[in-house]
């Protein structure tokens, strides 16, 4: 089958889609659509296969040209995810975890997190009927502990300056606190961020900013953000934080490190983010009970 018209309109679409994946945060964000955008444009690249069948079907070397353009686009956006990087000694091991508000398992869920050995653990979404099993699953390891409504922080090392952050939600689910670690101080935030939802990112998006400006007002030498931002990593929404930290999964991680949700990852809504301080390692670990996957970073002064 040979039609002009339809290797055209193949090789336009392969085209246009080269495009979007190079300049998504270009489009304009109407209603949150930009966002929505970017969260999926690492997925994009799945529309080479479905054009390549239509370029088959019509035997067309245009079409089969043009399918080149995606491809090479998104190894020169997102390939560079699987390039060996991150190692060497890590002196501070983080985790966080959404442990989801209806978790019929919170225990299991967080004995998950205690298991990578990681020094200080986030958690975001603990309510009153969670917080005893997993202060009861923590308490042994982690003797450091604060709270700031249904986001939690545990320690092995005395923590310190303990305070909630005010993101300009209707309550207080961020905190502020510093470690004193054997390496020295850490500023660490655990954070969640409002919920997005497609054509509904303004509430958000205004945490985001009020993050952002908390950040850069903050003089730590040594700072590192963890919680679920309701951002995937490849969203604009995220560029003003990491203009002020750098990312774990981008500095040492392999892949994309998706985290939602957790059955089949689809996004990075959950960060580990710093300054002042080394990435050398960063994994996602699939934790029971929770829709979201638990993230851990190595971190080196």
């Amino acid at each position: 089958m040979r039609s002009p018209w339809v290797s055209q309109t193949i090789a336009i679409v392969a085209v246009l889609t080269g495009f979007v994946i190079a300049g998504h945060r270009l489009i304009p964000d109407i209603h949150g659509s930009g966002s929505l955008i970017d969260t999926a444009a690492p997925w994009l690249v799945l529309i080479v296969p479905v054009l390549g069948v239509g370029a088959i079907l019509t035997r067309s070397r245009v079409a089969g040209l043009a399918l080149i353009v995606p491809l090479l686009v998104w190894l020169a956006v997102f390939g560079s995810a699987w390039l060996p990087r991150g190692g060497g000694v890590t002196q501070l091991r983080v985790a966080n975890q959404n442990v989801d508000a209806e978790n019929p398992q919170p225990a299991q869920t967080v004995r998950a997190l205690e298991r990578t050995g990681a020094d200080v653990i986030g958690l975001e979404e603990v309510t009153p009927a969670s917080a005893p099993a997993i202060a009861a699953t923590l308490d042994g390891r982690y003797p450091y502990h604060v709270e700031e409504s249904t986001v939690q922080l545990w320690s092995r090392y005395r923590i310190s300056d303990f305070t909630g952050v005010d993101l300009g939600l209707s309550w207080t689910r961020a905190l502020r606190a510093q470690i004193s670690t054997p390496y020295g101080a850490v500023t660490v935030y655990v954070v969640h961020l409002a919920s997005a939802r497609a054509g509904q990112t303004a509430t958000r998006d205004s945490t985001m900013a009020a993050l952002v400006n908390r950040v850069r007002s903050d003089a730590s030498k040594r700072l590192v953000v963890i919680g679920d931002l309701n951002t995937a990593s490849s969203d604009r929404v995220l560029g003003p934080l990491t203009n002020l930290l750098r990312d774990t999964q981008a500095s040492a991680g392999s892949g994309l490190g998706f985290t939602w949700p957790s059955g089949f990852p689809l996004a990075r809504p959950d960060h580990i983010l710093f300054r002042g301080l080394t990435a050398t390692a960063s994994t996602v670990v699939e934790t029971s009970g929770t829709d979201h996957r638990a993230i851990t970073a190595g971190l080196r002064f």
